[in-house]
This record gives structure tokens, C-alpha cells and sequence, in this order.
């Protein structure tokens, strides 16, 4: 079976900073992928290269078997790209910028009428597909941009974002159609600052760091990284939250933390509730502990073991 991606080697440098080094992966068709990383890591450079927005320094992207540097056109015809900003005309209709895109695409007319109606079921808004698109809301835009991408039933549909600001009946119709398009055989990369979107649409994930991919794997893989340890989250009053955090990575037990908020820390431990007295008593004459949380490891507190920050850093 062809891979709906491959990638390998993926390099990408701004005069002496390294911003993508040796990145590799590949998804087969039906399969979801989460590519995670904290801001500045690399991400959203490694998304440009494999949608062709941007060439790398050296790799090779395959879609669907079309190889980008030998034929980017073809490459293109086989990717859905559906980027954080909503890329519509806001004085068109619905209908309109389907049909826009649709001859972008090179789709003939009269299979073009068919498929617009196809999309517009799909996601959701055909009672609403001859109202212009500044009459939208945030999350009618978003699921209208998403089926603009699925025009051209392309092999690889890329969503960089695609529920940041929208209301949560749009957030739950977009994950819904999402899952659909995967059962149909479409492959899928995601990126999002919400982590529970990851672990409920993705099969595999990928998280970089500094330009490398530093860790791959089903998401129970790379949880299993970090052993039985649990996150512990506090919320501290305290006028100098970084002392406090110095305090509480020296007890023992404590093995990763970072500030994750204004007055609020995030630790991997080992054993929280039973090390919670020591957590408190280290941090009592600098700070009051006004809320306290305990969870058992997931995806985020593995993206902290491996990156040491929180996915909004």
C-alpha cells in the first residue's frame, strides 16, 4: 500500500539557526497523525515543507507516491491544506468559494455542482451555503474552510488549528467530520494546542522539539515513556512564583516542572498524593496554596517529560 505521506530528512535552516533538523515519518491512508511541539520548535516549519509552501534544504515529501521535488503539482493535487487563519472571501458566498476553489483544482463543472452539495452536507451547511461568508460565524468559517480543502477528495488532509475560536457545537460538528473522513480512508495531519482533540483523533503522534522530532508513537506508547508518575498541578499565591518553583523541584520525588500560568506550576512526581504534605511544606513560608490537582499520566504530562513545557509554550 502506498503511504498517503512519507518524509524523510526533512531539514530546514535560517543562516545559523537550525529550525527543522532530519525530520521523518510516515502515514498510511485511513491513518491520523498528531504533530505536536511548544511554539518556537519547529512545527509549523515542518507543516510549510510538507504542504509545498515552503522548500527544504535537503529531505524528500512524498504524497500519495507523488514526489514533491520531481513533480509538485502533482504532489499538491493529493493534499487538503487547511491552515490556522480562515482563507476565504468573505464577500462571497458559501457556494461561491466553493466553486472558486473548485476550479482552482481543475474540477470540470458539472462534477464540480455535484461535490460542492456533497461538501456542504458534509460539513453541515447547505441551509446556509447562498448567505455570504462575513455573515458566518467563527466556527461556520472554519468548517466552510475545511470544505473547501476537501474539494478534490485529496489524499492527505492537513488541519494546522482548525477549532482555535470556534463555539463548541462548531469544535464537536468539526471533530465528528474529521473522524468520518478517517474511517473513509483519508489520511490526516493535526496539530492543536488541545490536547484531548490529540488523543481522541489521533492514532499516532509525533512531538518535535528544537527542529528534531524527539519522540513518535501511539499516544498510550509515549505515555508509557514517562513510567507511573503523576502531574501535579498547583496554584500558588505568591509574588515570586519562580522561587516557589525552585522550592518544589528540589523536594524529592519531583522529577519535571514549569510555570504554567500566572501562579500556577505543573510537576511530574512520583506518587502524588502521597508526596503532596512535602509539596506543601516546601513551598509554605514563600507561598499559600490556594487550589491543588492531581492527575493520573496522559499525553500532556508526556509532552512536559519530553519537552519540558506545556503545549501553549
Amino acid at each position: 500500500m502506498t503511504a498517503a505521506l512519507a518524509c524523510a530528512g526533512l531539514s530546514k535552516a535560517y543562516g545559523d539557526l537550525a529550525a527543522v533538523q532530519d525530520v521523518g515519518f510516515e502515514i498510511e491512508p485511513g491513518e491520523s497523525y498528531g504533530l505536536l511541539g511548544p511554539n518556537g520548535a519547529g512545527k509549523s516549519t515542518t507543516i510549510s515543507m510538507l504542504v509545498g509552501l515552503l522548500r527544504p534544504d535537503s529531505g524528500k515529501v512524498l504524497i500519495d507516491g507523488k514526489d514533491f521535488a520531481a513533480d509538485p503539482i502533482a504532489a499538491k493535487s493529493k493534499i487538503g491544506y487547511v491552515p490556522q487563519e480562515v482563507a476565504l472571501y468573505p464577500d462571497l458566498t458559501a457556494r461561491e468559494n466553493l466553486r472558486y476553489f473548485g476550479r482552482l483544482y481543475g474540477l470540470p463543472r458539472k462534477a464540480l455542482a455535484a461535490r460542492i452539495g456533497e461538501v456542504l452536507d458534509l460539513v453541515s451547511l447547505t441551509d446556509r451555503a447562498d448567505d455570504k461568508v462575513s455573515t458566518y460565524s467563527g466556527g461556520m468559517k472554519r468548517r466552510i474552510n475545511i470544505g473547501a480543502a476537501l474539494l478534490h477528495r485529496p489524499a492527505v488532509l492537513f488541519l494546522d488549528e482548525p477549532t482555535v475560536g470556534v463555539d463548541p457545537q462548531s469544535r464537536m460538528a468539526i471533530l465528528n467530520g474529521v473522524e468520518e473522513l478517517v474511517a473513509g480512508g483519508m489520511g490526516l495531519v493535526y496539530t492543536s494546542h488541545y490536547i484531548e482533540e490529540v488523543e481522541r483523533l489521533c492514532k499516532r503522534v509525533g512531538i518535535i522539539d528544537h527542529g528534531k522530532l524527539i519522540a513518535e508513537g501511539t499516544p498510550k506508547e509515549l505515555v508509557s515513556l514517562i513510567g507511573g508518575d503523576d502531574r501535579v498541578e498547583l496554584t500558588l499565591d505568591t509574588d515570586d512564583i519562580e522561587v516557589a518553583l525552585k522550592l518544589l523541584l528540589a523536594v524529592e520525588g519531583v522529577t519535571e516542572g514549569v510555570q504554567a500560568g500566572a501562579g500556577e506550576v505543573r510537576l511530574i512526581v512520583d506518587g502524588g498524593r502521597s508526596l503532596l504534605p512535602a509539596l506543601l511544606a516546601a513551598v509554605r513560608d514563600v507561598a499559600a496554596v490556594t487550589a491543588v490537582r492531581i492527575a493520573e499520566p496522559d499525553l500532556e504530562a508526556a509532552f512536559l517529560f519530553l519537552t519540558g513545557s506545556t503545549l501553549r509554550d
